[in-house]
């Protein structure tokens, strides 16, 4: 997962919109989102190859979600980062257990960000961080560097939620995840990958041979603890693969 935007709104009809693109290679099998047979109340995505995933919820309001850092000098992790979320949507700890125990072995696993929250509340890890950090109501943007790191494509994004606050549309919200025009040069961040990998990755929507944007998915969480999901996959060249559509 490579671009979540986010309003956390406690008390409000809508507490929590979350819309977001996961770019991974077209190549890693993965399966759409979906209830898991083998998690009873987990809805989610599925990395097939590792058994993890990018985004998902769970019971008792659980949502989790998760990034990677971009950062070609970090070393490689022993494990998955996709444990992380599938560990929070499966288990019991509340956030700031949760959270906490990951900082204590965050260096098991290649550069992260993970999102985590319940009906009450929400929170934050980044990888390198001692301790989480519990988010105060807001909206927010994370790619693949810290919360809120001004990259062109989380700016614009988040923006575009916020002007979507009061309607809150799937569709919407989905067409903001489709924004596939790439940055100005001068405003690309230089992560050590390279010009024209800067160009590729600096879109909302990313669209290649090999690599680009595998789903689009928004959540929707009401106040009365129903939540809604919308997911769209896509394979090479942003052809799109299917649309799948939850409500629980």
């Amino acid at each position: 997962m490579c671009l979540i935007v986010f309003a956390w709104r406690p008390g409000h009809a809508l507490p929590l919109i979350v819309a977001a693109n996961r770019d991974e290679f077209y190549a890693r099998p993965s399966q759409a989102l979906g209830a898991w047979d083998d998690a009873p109340g987990v809805y989610a995505g599925r990395d097939l190859e590792a058994g993890g995933s990018w985004l998902g919820i769970g019971p008792n309001g659980r949502f989790a979600a998760l990034t990677n850092i971009r950062d070609p000098r970090q070393p490689q992790g022993l494990r998955s980062r996709g444990e992380l979320v599938a560990g929070y949507l499966r288990g019991e700890l509340g956030v700031e257990q949760y959270l906490g125990q990951v900082a204590s072995r965050s260096s098991e696993y290649s550069g992260f960000n993970l999102l985590i929250g319940d009906e009450q509340q929400l929170g934050y890890l980044h990888a390198s961080d001692a301790a989480p950090q519990l988010l105060e109501p807001g909206v927010y943007g994370l790619s693949n560097a810290r919360l809120d790191t001004p990259w062109p494509k989380l700016v614009q994004t988040r923006q575009g939620l916020r002007e979507l606050l009061d309607e809150a549309d799937p569709q919407r919200l989905l067409g903001l995840l489709g924004n596939a025009q790439p940055a100005l040069d001068a405003d690309l961040p230089d992560t050590g990958v390279g010009l024209a990998t800067e160009r590729l990755l600096s879109s909302a929507f990313i669209a290649s041979q090999n690599y680009g944007t595998r789903a689009s998915t928004v959540l929707l969480v009401h106040k009365s603890g129903q939540r809604r999901m919308l997911e769209r996959s896509f394979g090479p060249y942003g052809g799109h693969l299917g649309e799948v559509e939850l409500a629980v």
